[in-house]
């Protein structure tokens, strides 16, 4: 699965947190990651780019530069939770719907053909920044196989 972050904040030395669509703040030492990519030292040796910083349009990513980024779902899965923020209820509903068509290994193609909805809906939706009908919802699920 991968996580969308809504907010990217960055804390001292190189450790930053995340706030995810599903609400939960995660935190991260990215120095971590060093010895894996050592490009990212970069970031510790230079404050300024460290907190240049900034969520790609999909939330999926940390973007500094063109050489260096790295993934949400990384700090997600390998990051402390820290805490919990309350999400609207079209972001809950989207996380939902990703997780469960992951967990299925259904794309929003194949999910689109399925459910007679058009992908490009199903990516706002997923995204959180869609405003679907209850009967779009339940369309959605019921292609999945669940009510």
């Amino acid at each position: 699965m991968h996580y969308m972050a809504l907010k990217v904040e960055f804390l001292e030395d190189v450790t930053l947190q995340m706030t995810f669509q599903d609400g939960k703040v995660i935190r991260y030492d990215m120095s971590q990651m060093f010895e894996k990519y050592p490009q990212l030292e970069e970031l510790r040796r230079n404050r300024k780019l460290f907190e240049s910083g900034h969520l790609d349009l999909t939330g999926f990513a940390v973007i500094w530069n063109d050489e260096l980024d790295f993934d949400a779902t990384s700090i997600y899965d390998d990051g402390e939770v820290v805490g919990c923020v309350e999400t609207t209820l079209n972001q809950q509903i989207g996380f939902l719907l990703a997780k469960t068509r992951d967990e299925m290994n259904i794309t929003q193609t194949e999910l689109s053909k399925k459910s007679h909805i058009d992908q490009g809906d199903i990516s706002k939706i997923e995204r959180g920044i869609g405003n679907p009908t209850i009967a779009k919802i339940s369309k959605l699920f019921k292609a999945l196989g669940r009510s």
